[in-house]
């Protein structure tokens, strides 16, 4: 079992940056692949990145390439994602998600492990 906790989201204007944090406790954390997905209302979540379990790979959804970064601190069992030049469109509850694999996934399904989200609103 893996538990995973989100933080630093918030309000921010375009243009802004924030940087979300995901700790993680359990099993080992190296062990595990981590993702990013956001999530408005009345659509389907969306897969935003995602990083290897020894983080030399990292995957990128084409509406954040560029502009987000993925990364991992196997030391202290946390992924980050750094989001700069933020638009009103990246508004969403952003999850955190682990899964029992070496290299990172595009699909939420091959995801074992969420956490409860974190908010992320960017005002126009």
């Amino acid at each position: 079992q893996v538990q995973v906790v989100e933080s630093g989201g918030g309000l921010v204007q375009a243009g802004g940056s924030l940087r979300l944090s995901c700790a993680a406790s359990g099993r080992t954390f190296s062990n595990y692949a981590m993702g990013w997905f956001r999530q408005t209302p009345g659509k389907e979540r969306e897969f935003v990145a995602a990083i290897s379990w020894s983080g030399g790979s990292t995957y990128y959804g084409d509406s954040v390439k560029g502009r987000f970064t993925i990364s991992r601190d196997n030391a202290r069992n946390t992924v980050y994602l750094q989001m700069n030049s933020l638009k009103p469109e990246d508004t969403a509850v952003y999850y955190c998600a682990a899964a029992r694999r070496m290299s990172g996934s595009y699909y939420e399904y091959e995801y074992d492990y969420w956490g409860q989200g974190t908010q992320v609103t960017v005002s126009s």
